[in-house]
């Protein structure tokens, strides 16, 4: 278990909802993993992320998911491609990573309370 926090340090991680509008596939990349733009809904945008979910997913599968992000860490170059947002998800037994995601649909941009 981590070092236990405060809601404040808890409040300044800015983890959103959005949805999935295109999937490339990353070649180039270390470890198998997609290029995904995600629409944060008006306020914040489209962001990019490279995301190691090819094991579960299919970029057929992944147009129109609502996923979580971390909108506000700094950008990351990974090889040529500048990664905005940590998408969210857990490793499977295998190590393989699953997806976090809202159980119903929610409103894209909506920040996790």
């Amino acid at each position: 278990m981590a070092e236990e926090i405060t809601y404040a340090d808890f409040d300044r991680v800015d983890i959103r909802v959005g949805t999935v509008v295109e999937v490339s596939p990353f070649p180039e990349a270390r470890k198998p993993a997609f290029k995904l733009v995600i629409d944060f809904g008006p306020d914040i945008g489209m962001k990019k992320s490279s995301a190691q979910i090819t094991v579960h997913y299919t970029p057929e599968r992944l147009i129109g998911r609502q996923v979580l992000g971390v909108i506000n860490f700094p950008p990351r170059q990974i090889g040529p491609f500048r990664s905005e947002v940590l998408t969210l998800g857990f490793a499977d037994e295998n190590g393989a990573i699953v997806l976090a995601a809202v159980e119903q649909p929610v409103p894209n941009g909506q920040k996790m309370m």
